[in-house]
């Protein structure tokens, strides 16, 4: 597992119990709410791992600060959903980037478990956009050593994902 990955468990586990409560109050009860609050806190915290140094100060302060923030910011929304009961079927979801940011992160907790080899053909060929070859010369092996890298990695890639409860 990662260092990042590493943190974040540590992060969950030492915290989530007391931001959930706070993250209770902050939404008056309203568990949907507090759920995606306690999500969007450690999402920012992932993003910001300069943030959570305890050299900085108090890292459940950061994340109860945090939290606080992402509520006022959701309460001084212009406008606000209001639930409304029909009969009639909903238009067709329109898509956010929640759910391709949520995959972002799993892909990359993910990749973190790969071996180095591993993570780096994948990073040349897909996230660079390099082809056999040039992912071959980039990275210093011969190109059939890069196919093979390539079709082991991405085996245990969907395994790691697979494990992570990721179903294609």
């Amino acid at each position: 597992m990662g260092e990042e990955a590493e943190l974040l468990r540590a992060l969950h586990d030492d915290h989530a119990d007391a931001l959930w409560a706070y993250a209770l109050r902050l939404t008056g009860g309203d568990r949907p709410r507090a759920e995606d609050l306690v999500q969007e806190t450690l999402l920012r915290a992932w993003r910001h791992p300069e943030a959570l140094d305890p050299a900085r100060g108090s890292i459940r302060s950061w994340l109860f600060t945090t939290a606080r923030n992402i509520a006022i910011d959701a309460w001084r929304r212009p406008v606000r959903r209001v639930e409304v009961v029909t009969d009639e079927l909903p238009e067709a979801a329109v898509s956010d980037e929640t759910d391709r940011m949520l995959q972002s992160w799993l892909v990359a907790e993910a990749l973190a478990q790969l071996s180095r080899q591993h993570r780096e053909v994948l990073v040349e060929c897909f996230y660079g956009g390099r082809s056999v070859a040039e992912a071959a010369v980039k990275i210093g092996v011969p190109p059939g050593t890069v196919k093979s890298r390539t079709h082991y990695a991405l085996r245990a890639l969907r395994l790691a994902l697979e494990e992570m409860g990721v179903t294609q």
